[in-house]
């Protein structure tokens, strides 16, 4: 995808990426959405990872809206809202899991938004496992 970080604060509370479309370009000439999944499916989720440590964290469900053709490289634009931070920390201290949803977007050269994402993110416990999911065992692995 040859991407470019452009912004990353340590604790990934903030992140920007360039998705260049050079090398992401769909058979119409615009960017191909699947290259924009790719690249918006673990953001949500390394975020809490870094921000929420000791937790597994994965991402439940994503979904985007793709508003306009983007027709230039397009910036992935994503920040961690210290309201909904606050939240999750709140949810985690007393039930010990949370699923929130995270809004970002992709944006083209011109500071358009031409895809809206949604990410619901599972924060469970570390070694956390599903009802009805059995653990296999090491001779099956």
């Amino acid at each position: 995808m040859r991407i470019s970080v452009l912004e990353l604060d340590r604790e990934w509370r903030q992140v920007r990426i360039l998705l260049p479309l050079a090398r992401n370009r769909n058979p119409a000439g615009g960017m191909f959405g699947g290259a924009m999944a790719c690249l918006a499916d673990p953001i949500a989720a390394l975020s809490c990872s870094r921000v929420f440590p000791g937790y597994s964290v994965w991402t439940r469900e994503l979904t985007l809206d793709f508003l306009t053709e983007g027709l230039s490289d397009l910036e992935l634009r994503y920040t961690l809202d210290p309201v909904l931070e606050a939240d999750i920390s709140q949810q985690l201290d007393k039930c010990g899991r949370a699923t929130p949803a995270f809004d970002y977007g992709f944006f083209d050269a011109q500071g358009r938004l031409c895809a809206k994402v949604r990410c619901r993110v599972a924060i469970r416990p570390a070694g956390y496992q599903p009802a009805g999911v059995k653990q296999r065992s090491r001779t099956q692995r």
